[in-house]
């Protein structure tokens, strides 16, 4: 089969030296007298690429350099990381870590300085939940708060406490940790005021029973504030809690022989239901937001 060529092609020089401009390039190959030849296997060394004998190494999109990831935290720069790395600032997973280049997994711990630590974005969310689903991220248990809240944002945001299956109302999302540890922390903490309607009237010395604190199991049971809710019957109540679960609750009334109908989290600190319809969300506003750290 007869090679295809091309003869008498003038090729403009792009080199430094604008001398040659005009003229075909010089002996190289099958390039003589100006007649170069392109056919397969003799195409120019530096018009095609050069293929490495070594194959290049597969990068885990699920891993990330240790640098990069402090850097995405916002903690500092790159360069500065590489530093705070280098005199061992940093641990993962409970390990100082001191080697450049170091990766890790997004769902692995990583602190600087003692803190953790985290590369996502910040995301605040609050749920206004129905009955029917169970508050936890394990998954095999049905219906779960994740389901209704896993368009809100990319980040792997999780609830703060719990509301029981056939409990109802609001709920916070985050994975900010310093607002995890508002709600978690016994000193302090944030209060949640729920609507709880039971099976009967709730007498008066009960009412003031769980006001002044009582032991269950020589443990002591006590609420921020509980009262009857003005213009309802006396089994609709109104109680304020700083315990991010509801289980106390049950506690309570289990024990003095009331039976909960309806409970539902109508407050959590200054959040309300406001403009949320059951099973719909929202992300907090930056006044909210800024509120919430305040408490």
């Amino acid at each position: 089969m007869a090679l295809l060529t091309f003869a008498k092609i003038k090729v403009m020089s792009k080199g430094r030296n604008n001398k040659s401009k005009g003229k075909p390039f010089g002996k190289r190959g099958n390039e003589r007298n100006g007649n170069a030849s392109y056919a397969r296997g003799n195409t120019p060394r530096g018009d095609r690429p050069v293929k490495s004998s070594t194959p290049a190494k597969k990068s885990n999109p699920d891993e990330i350099r240790l640098n990069k990831y402090i850097a995405n935290s916002g903690v500092c720069s790159r360069r500065e990381a590489d530093v705070h790395i280098a005199t061992g600032l940093v641990s993962v997973n409970g390990k100082v870590i001191t080697e450049m280049g170091y990766k890790v997994k997004l769902e692995d711990e990583v602190r600087y300085d003692g803190a953790r630590i985290n590369p996502e974005k910040k995301a605040y969310v609050l749920l206004n939940k129905p009955k029917g689903y169970a508050t936890t991220t394990s998954e095999g248990k049905g219906r779960t708060v994740m389901d209704l809240v896993a368009n809100a944002t990319t980040s792997r945001i999780k609830p703060i406490g719990r509301l029981g299956r056939n409990s109802k109302g609001l709920l916070l999302f985050t994975n900010d940790d310093v607002v995890v540890d508002k709600f978690t922390n016994s000193k302090n903490g944030i209060p949640r005021l729920f609507h709880i309607e039971l099976n009967k009237n709730l007498r008066l010395e009960d009412l003031k029973k769980i006001q002044t604190g009582f032991k269950v199991d020589g443990k002591l049971i006590a609420v921020e504030e509980i009262s009857y809710i003005e213009g309802a019957a006396k089994r609709e109540i109104g109680l304020k809690i700083k315990n991010t679960g509801s289980t106390i609750i049950r506690t309570i009334f289990d024990y003095l022989k009331y039976e909960i109908e309806n409970l539902d989290c109508v407050a959590i600190g200054h959040l309300t239901k406001k403009d949320i319809p059951r099973g719909s969300w929202k992300h907090l506003t930056e006044q909210e937001l800024n509120t919430l750290r305040m408490l």
